[in-house]
Parts: structure tokens; C-alpha cells; sequence
């Protein structure tokens, strides 16, 4: 099931018994496609996760919708129910099935495109038109090339993976096993790395390292990913990383810490597993931000941040301290004018 026609028909009954949930109505209402709740019409399916859009469940012309097991009704529901412990996750476990239902099928080797002598493409592979694949390159089992992807010498990609077109990953760099890299993806490309000599002129540091991306991990569209100085540059399992952000050299990214659009990470910065972090943040370079932080957008971490933190703002300070002090903030103008009144009288004294 997807935002467009299936071809397929799926009821309730069968959708419930996919994803664990309980059926409240009729069970064997079909649908097709997904739907948002307030644009929801016959024939798909939709979902209630935030209480704001509640009212929407009681007018919604969908067929089918997913809510929470203890959902109260406060007005009769035309559209079939199926409770489930945590809708949104129930949503995305079926949009993964209709994903693999839906996605294209390839395999084999198209032309024109270049294999170095000695790399070997098992017959589960794709490799799109006009690939490239250097010379001592390892490449898994079932995994997807799409055209005018580059991949340099000595890379290792693992089993599963998938690189969409453009993405050029340079020579040397390691990416594990049931990965994403999304179009125009660069991982590998050099460290930020000068050195002025005595007359101001900066000369290259050579980036010597790699880049180590482990397991499950998936990074948007043009995306880059710096090679490190030395050692490596290492992204680890489960990560999820949005479009345009610019990862430094050097930089470790913890497990299963996820980051949106536009965030900036400079070199040699250390972010712990299990952290949030919201778009346009900026981290400076050689700093440690601990397990378990969620950094609000537009944030600026200019120092270290200890496991667990929930932090905004520029320069970063306790989410709670920014919330007041915005509050604080919104009364300025009053209260300059109140002052300005005040001084106003006493002088007049």
C-alpha cells in the first residue's frame, strides 16, 4: 500500500493480523492506498497517532483507520477501526510491506557500465547503466547499484545494501549490510584539512583515513560524508541520517542516533547512540555530546553534552531555560516601556 494504486486490495481482517491489532467494525472492508486522516476517502487506509487530529476520526471518509488500543470514542466512527498498541509504528511496519510490494525489482548487469577485472557481482545484484566499480571492490550479495553510481577501489559494501543513482563513494571506504545511501550521497570525499605556513598560504593536510558506515544504516539525499585524517571516519549501526547534512572528518556518530536536514557536524566530534537531533543544528569540532540527547532545531552545541540532555537554542542551554527564557523574551517590549514611564516620572519630579 502506498500514496498511490496499488492494483492490490487488501481487508481489514488480513491487515490486522499483520500488524497484531484488533479489528472494530467491519473486518472485511478492502483498501488500496493510505490516506492522511483528514483527506481520507473510500478505499484507504489512515491513522491517529496525535490527539489534535482526533476530530478528524469522527468525519474521515476512510475505510480503515489505525488508533490506540484504549482509545475512548466520544462519537460514532463510520470507518472500520483496527486498535493497535502504538498506531504510527503499526503504519510504518505497513508501509514497509506495501514498500516491498511496490518497489522495482532489478538484477542483473546493465550496459554500458564499468566492473574492474576481478570484482565479483553475485546474480541476486543490480548494477545500473553507466556504474562504475573499481578495481578490488567487494561487493554482497543482493545488492542494488543504480546508474551512474561511482564506487573507487578497494571499497566493501555489504549484503543488501542499496546506493541510489549518483551516489559516489570513494576509494577505500567500508559500508555494512542492509544499508540506504540515497541519491547524490558522496562518502569518502576529503576532510576539511589545511595548514597556513608562515606567509598565511594554507597548504592540504592529506586525508589519509576512511570512512566505516556498520550496519542498518540509512543516509539521505546529497548528504557527505568526510574521509577522516587518519583512522576512520565511523557512523555506526542503525543510524538514520536526512538529506544535506554534512558529517566532518573524524566524526563518530553513535548507534541508532537519528538526525534531520541540514545539520552540520565538524571534525572530530563524538556524538553518543540514541540521540534526536533536529534540523539546522551546527556542532563545533572536538566535542562529545553524550547517549541519549535531544537537540532542538537551530541549535548551536558549542561545547560538550552530558548523556541524556534535552537542549536548544545558540549557544545550547537547557530546553526548559530556552522555553523560559523565549517567555522572558516576549514581555521586553513591555516592560521597556513600563521603565521608559517610569523614568519619564521621575523625572519630571
Amino acid at each position: 500500500m502506498a500514496t498511490q494504486d496499488l492494483y492490490m486490495t487488501f481487508t481489514a481482517d488480513i491487515i490486522a493480523s499483520q500488524i497484531g491489532g484488533t479489528v472494530e467494525g467491519r473486518g472485511d472492508v478492502a483498501v488500496s492506498d493510505f490516506a492522511k486522516i483528514e483527506e481520507g476517502r473510500p478505499g484507504t487506509i489512515t491513522f491517529l497517532a496525535n490527539p489534535k487530529y482526533e476530530h478528524y476520526l469522527y468525519t474521515t471518509e476512510a475505510s480503515v483507520v489505525l488508533v490506540r488500543s484504549d482509545l475512548e470514542l466520544s462519537a460514532p466512527v463510520k470507518a472500520t477501526l483496527i486498535r493497535v498498541a502504538d498506531p504510527y509504528s503499526a503504519l510504518a511496519a505497513l508501509m514497509g510491506i506495501a514498500a516491498q510490494a511496490l518497489r522495482p525489482s532489478h538484477r542483473g548487469i546493465e550496459q554500458p557500465c564499468h566492473i574492474a577485472e576481478g570484482v565479483e557481482i553475485s546474480d541476486d545484484c543490480y548494477v545500473g547503466a553507466f556504474a562504475y566499480i573499481g578495481k578490488g571492490a567487494r561487493i554482497g550479495r543482493n545488492v542494488k547499484i543504480y546508474p551512474q553510481v561511482y564506487i573507487g577501489e578497494g571499497v566493501s559494501i555489504g549484503d543488501d545494501t542499496v546506493l541510489y543513482p549518483g551516489v559516489k563513494v570513494y576509494y577505500g571506504c567500508r559500508i555494512g549490510s542492509r544499508c540506504t545511501i540515497h541519491a547524490g550521497a558522496v562518502i569518502g570525499s576529503d576532510g576539511f584539512g589545511f595548514a597556513p605556513d608562515a606567509k598565511g598560504v594554507f597548504h592540504k593536510i592529506e586525508q589519509l583515513g576512511i570512512v566505516q558506515i556498520d550496519d542498518d544504516v540509512e543516509i539521505g539525499a546529497n548528504t557527505t560524508v568526510d574521509r577522516s585524517t587518519m583512522g576512520r571516519t565511523h557512523i555506526s549501526t542503525g543510524v538514520k541520517l536526512d538529506n544535506l547534512i554534512q558529517v566532518a572528518h573524524n566524526v563518530e556518530i553513535g548507534s541508532h542516533t537519528v538526525m534531520a536536514s541540514q545539520t552540520g557536524i565538524a571534525g572530530s566530534t563524538k556524538i553518543g547512540a540514541h540521540c534526536m537531533v533536529a534540523g539546522q543544528v551546527g556542532f563545533a569540532g572536538h566535542i562529545t555530546v553524550g547517549d541519549g540527547v535531544t537537540v532542538g532545531a537551530q541549535s548551536g552545541i558549542a561545547k560538550g553534552v552530558a548523556p541524556g540532555s534535552r537542549i536548544m537554542g545558540s549557544p545550547a542551554m537547557p530546553a526548559g531555560d530556552y522555553a523560559r527564557l523565549v517567555a522572558a523574551q516576549k514581555q521586553l517590549a513591555t516592560a521597556l516601556r513600563r521603565i521608559d514611564a517610569l523614568e519619564k516620572k521621575l523625572n519630571e519630579k
